[in-house]
């Protein structure tokens, strides 16, 4: 569908108020809201000629906006571990040695040695280098849903290699 500037402003203006409050409900707070409102605009704008019909701007735009919202827990919740994983092998050494701090490290980076290279592969596609399940699945030669299979399984040797580090500090 063809929309001219004029006419996407008018949808924006007519439409982002509501959607802003449903990115409220969904991200949780203000701040993340209105982040995500202005990034979904700009994806929605970029991707005009994918809207069917005026009709139905609002609720376009809104799914747009619930999966960047998505997107943007996600990277907070792994940035943690994408922190730890990317980390000098031996930085200054701290005047007391922190061995919860270095045991986990160790777990991190022992979950992505022996993590199988298929799974590895692909984790380290989606989640260290941020690339979209299509063009991961498109490098490898992959149809998406295997990789998106192989996403789920290395996700989840993370997790459980992980999980055997809970007692660390204890």
């Amino acid at each position: 569908m063809n929309v001219t500037k004029d006419q996407y402003e008018d949808l924006v203006a007519e439409h982002k108020d509501a959607v802003y409050r449903q990115m409220i409900r969904v991200c949780g707070n203000n701040d993340d809201a209105e982040d995500v409102l202005v990034e979904a605009l700009l994806r929605a704008y970029k991707a005009m000629e994918q809207l069917d019909d005026k009709e139905h701007f609002r609720a376009w735009l809104a799914t747009i906006g619930r999966r960047v919202c998505s997107r943007l827990r996600k990277k907070e919740a792994l940035a943690p571990i994408v922190a730890l994983s990317e980390l000098p092998e031996i930085a200054v050494p701290p005047a007391e040695p922190n061995f919860e701090f270095e045991e986990l490290k160790a777990r991190v980076r022992a979950a992505l040695e022996d993590m199988p290279e298929d799974l590895r592969s692909v984790y380290v596609m989606r989640e260290l280098d941020e690339r979209s399940g299509e063009e991961t699945a498109e490098t490898l030669g992959i149809s998406l849903a295997a990789m998106k299979s192989r996403l789920h399984r290395a996700r989840q040797f993370v997790r459980s290699t992980l999980e055997q580090c809970i007692d660390c500090g204890a």
